[in-house]
């Protein structure tokens, strides 16, 4: 099969991007709007996009009648936002946070998760998360029907069980991210492997370990 992708939709070509460019992580991002609300919602179009300088990009889509999000609004106001990542224990009330709410209403009120005062930002982080990475605004792109937003992290925090800061790994034994897997799907990360070479052949393990 081929697909010429200048001969169908927008549309198309998103539901066929989106469902096999999988899995994505999630960025469930905290913003503060005019009126002070603090705004979460989760973004899966979402990714690293290196260490020096340390940046993440957010890519954020326009509304039906061709207006901004929320946390395209308030990011572009303020140049401030705290991305955090979501494991299984909050994958629910994380989701809970993408149904639209009037602006006078905060979602973290809305999906229980609990507000704590971030260190340099203005916008709070999420208690519940296992990692947020305090941003500042770094460049901005825009296309017909995105604002790709590229942030520099300015701070994490992460669970004290997470990190290793002697041998600056991640205990991968005690993190459960979830992923998107395309439309309502979600996936986890129980079933891990890792693969070495033996003789030159790839051999499959079972991998639990730090990395």
């Amino acid at each position: 099969m081929e697909i010429d992708f200048r001969e169908i939709t927008a549309y198309q070509r998103y539901k066929l991007m989106a469902s096999l460019i999988v899995p994505r992580p999630i960025a469930l991002v905290t913003t503060v709007n005019e009126g002070g609300v603090v705004n979460a919602a989760p973004f899966s179009m979402f990714n690293m996009l290196g260490e020096e300088p340390p940046i993440v990009m957010l890519s954020i889509n326009r509304r039906d009648d061709d207006s901004l999000k929320d946390t395209a609004v308030n990011i572009l106001r303020t140049r401030e936002y705290v991305v955090h990542l979501t494991d299984e224990a909050m994958a629910a009330r994380m989701h809970a946070c993408g149904e639209r709410l009037p602006p006078t209403r905060s979602e973290l009120v809305h999906a229980g998760l609990t507000p704590v005062a971030s260190s340099l930002v203005a916008p709070p982080r999420i208690a519940e998360a296992p990692v947020a990475f305090e941003c500042t605004l770094w460049e901005t792109l825009e296309t017909p029907s995105r604002h790709i937003f590229i942030g520099r992290v300015e701070r994490m925090h992460a669970r004290d069980e997470l990190i290793d800061t002697q041998a600056w790994r991640v205990r991968l034994q005690n993190y459960f991210p979830v992923g998107r897997f395309g439309a309502s799907f979600y996936i986890d990360t129980r079933n891990r492997f890792s693969l070495e070479c033996h003789d030159g052949q790839p051999t499959a393990t079972t991998a639990v370990d730090e990395m």
